[in-house]
């Protein structure tokens, strides 16, 4: 039997719908099938005009997966409920453990390589470091119901005696690039910094609200969408061993650095100042964030992330500036 389709799920979303360009790139003789709620116009101009075979709206796909899951050779299943504010936990449970729970099992009853996202979110404040090794995440201690029912999977899947014959779950750090317009106050910094600067010339970060870290210098691990897309790629291509992979540079950036080269992107000295951080989530705010990377290295993945740098200098002159889609 011929498996001439890839699924991707969150098609519509940021980091799915910049995958969706290149999957199609990639494999122009695969039927690329896309899934989301595609109720929300923002997101269209993520996908509109990209040539997918077809699509299917997320509540139907899993009765959809039963029925075809013979003819699929890969799932990328990035969809999910990400807004790390909201204190639904039900609607984590559904949308982000029980759904990819289904897929999982679908997946394993018909021999499909699965790659699902996780988060970087699970590690929680740092307290047992941020490797991607499995005996860790049983004591993490996520921030936030996002976070939560991230790991929540992720202890799921590794208790799995049926598994997809090649399974990734990939902890995204903090991702920026094009096709995030429609994430509001969830898009990244320097989005937000982009906007601003036009609005008002200047810039304001969040304060710090702990005396070990001064204002601006808290540090994340920030990568650019192009590098996530190519580690999620690689794995799917090479099949290393399955198992949860982190996907970010390995070096942690403060946010001050981040908005001081989107300024220098745009040809302008810095004007940055602070605000207080929103009260809804200053009590589960991640102040650090730094990918042990070895366990991808080691795998075979050896490509060059974009610097800090060049990435806001590609986001904000190739696509920011034009509103450009990637």
């Amino acid at each position: 039997m011929d498996r001439n389709i890839i699924v991707l799920t969150g098609a519509a979303g940021f980091i799915g719908s910049c995958l969706l360009t290149d999957l199609i790139a990639m494999f122009p003789e695969k039927q690329i099938v896309v899934v989301d709620d595609f109720s929300r116009d923002s997101k269209t101009p993520n996908y509109r005009h990209k040539g997918y075979t077809f699509a299917i709206e997320r509540d139907l796909f899993v009765d959809w997966l039963k029925e075809n899951g013979a003819f699929v050779c890969q799932v990328y299943h990035l969809g999910a409920r990400t807004d790390t504010a909201e204190q639904d936990v039900d609607l984590f449970n559904k949308l982000n453990v029980d759904y990819t729970k289904s897929i999982w099992s679908l997946c394993a009853k018909h021999h499909i390589p699965l790659l699902y996202a996780s988060s970087a979110a699970t590690y929680g404040g740092g307290e047992h470091g941020y490797e991607d090794q499995h005996d860790i995440i049983y004591k993490l201690e996520p921030l936030n119901p996002y976070g939560r029912s991230k790991n929540d999977f992720d202890i799921w899947a590794l208790a799995q005696e049926k598994q997809p014959p090649h399974w990734y779950g990939v902890k995204y750090f903090n991702v920026y690039g094009p096709n995030e317009y429609h994430k509001g106050r969830m898009a990244s910094v320097i989005f937000q910094t982009f906007n601003q600067i036009k609005e008002t010339g200047e810039m304001k970060l969040f304060k710090s609200h702990r005396p070990d870290f001064k204002d601006g210098e808290q540090s994340r691990d920030f990568i650019y969408v192009k590098d996530v897309i190519k580690m999620c790629l690689f794995l799917m291509q090479a099949q290393p061993a399955s198992g949860l992979y982190n996907i970010g540079t390995g070096q942690a950036r403060t946010f001050y650095d981040l908005a001081k080269a989107t300024f220098v992107a745009l040809g302008l000295e810095p004007k940055i100042g602070f605000r207080d951080t929103p009260a809804d989530i200053r009590g589960t705010y991640q102040y650090f964030t730094e990918a042990n990377m070895d366990k991808l290295r080691l795998a075979g993945y050896q490509t060059a992330c974009y610097s800090l740098e060049d990435g806001v200098k590609d986001y904000v002159q190739n696509h920011l500036s034009s509103q450009g889609y990637y």
